[in-house]
């Protein structure tokens, strides 16, 4: 049997890269000799994440629209061309079974050079709120796997599958970690510890408002990891100093995020698809606070999916700076309401996403026995 050639399209950021490549590990372990080629968008996170984990990718000349600069956007029709020039001929000399879309800049021209093409296409959207590019391209997708209840609102509901978000194993793999963690952070396990994430780049109003409250955390004799990003560390740094506290650790990037989460109590986070998914795999009380800088505010529908739920506390960007803490040591000390959002986050966790998608990919490619 020829083995399957599949083309995984996308990226920008960690939310789109890092559930692509869970795919495709999954492809793998399922099919080992598949053909897996990654298509993104040149100079983005994906042409260094995905080689490192062991997959070929092929850069687009593509980009987003550049808010407050007309000059930079006036080449965006010329790359579009270009991209699906380049995408067309991708599809032409790889000769894939199926393309996976999931998300970000690269994934428009190669999924409308798939319908050109006549070659069946998947979409994997991440969201609660479907972004323009995919409610379009939905349209002649063979099958979008989505994470959230609602989306025939964007999608024909027959080709709608709800698989979840695929997660990377290894970072939700908490179990029994503890005190590991709390040891490597230089910590105290038997401390109460809130966690702060804003992703790899870091999140602004997350960093403003911890290091405004940061004598709160002290006061209560509470331990704080805070992640900052790569944006952010050097000017907290400057400012506070490597040893600010015992109780406080920051850190630009955690590597190890299972460690993280396995020695927080409390977490507070954005609201990206992809963290939401690691979340309620995590199980344990979480205050999102969405990012307002998204596409059609997408972070603050995803959080919305799980208030209705009881299974997180939202705090808006505009109100963080001046409540974020407060509700945060609020909720440290208050076991029932940890016990009640750790329960109810937990219900929404969907842990085989990844294997699902891969399994919908081999049954789109005529692969019906795998």
């Amino acid at each position: 049997m020829n083995p399957t050639k599949i083309i995984i399209s996308g990226g920008g950021t960690g939310g789109h890269i890092f559930p692509a490549i869970a795919i495709a590990n999954a492809l793998r372990r399922i099919e080992p000799g598949c053909e897996i080629l990654f298509v993104g968008a040149a100079g983005r996170m994906e042409m260094e994440k995905v080689p490192a984990a062991g997959y070929k990718i092929v850069g687009l000349n593509i980009s987003g629209i550049q808010r407050g600069s007309i000059l930079k956007n006036l080449t965006l029709p010329f790359k579009l061309v270009d991209s699906m020039k380049k995408a067309l001929n991708l599809i032409s000399t790889f000769q894939p079974d199926v393309v996976v879309g999931v998300g970000g800049y690269a994934s428009g021209p190669v999924l409308f050079a798939a319908s050109w093409k006549k070659v069946p296409y998947l979409i994997q959207e991440q969201n609660s709120y479907a972004g323009m590019t995919n409610k379009k391209l939905g349209k002649n997708a063979s099958k979008i796997c989505v994470a959230f209840d609602g989306m025939e609102q964007f999608f024909p509901a027959d080709r709608i599958l709800k698989t979840g978000n695929p997660v990377r194993k290894e970072v939700v793999d908490i179990y029994n970690k503890r005190f590991h963690g709390s040891e490597l952070l230089k910590l105290d396990p038997l401390k109460k510890t809130v966690l702060v994430t804003g992703g790899s780049l870091g999140a602004a109003t997350l960093n403003k408002s911890i290091e405004k409250h940061l004598q709160d955390f002290i006061d209560q004799d509470v331990q704080l990891i805070w992640q900052t990003g790569k944006y952010y560390y050097a000017g907290i740094m400057e400012r506070l100093g490597a040893n600010y506290h015992p109780n406080i650790r920051i850190l630009e990037f955690l590597n190890q995020m299972d460690l993280a989460y396995a020695a927080a109590d409390v977490i507070i986070s954005r609201a990206g698809a992809g963290t939401i998914a690691e979340l309620c795999l995590i199980k344990k009380p979480v205050i999102l606070v969405p990012s307002p800088n998204v596409a059609e505010d997408h972070q603050t529908k995803n959080a919305m999916a799980l208030v209705h739920k009881n299974a997180a506390i939202l705090i808006s960007d505009r109100a963080a700076e001046d409540t974020l803490v407060r509700a945060a040591l609020e909720l440290l000390n208050d076991k029932n309401r940890c016990e009640q959002l750790a329960e109810n986050i937990g219900k929404m966790a969907l842990p085989e996403a990844d294997e699902l998608i891969a399994r919908e990919v081999f049954y789109l490619a005529g692969k019906r026995d795998i």
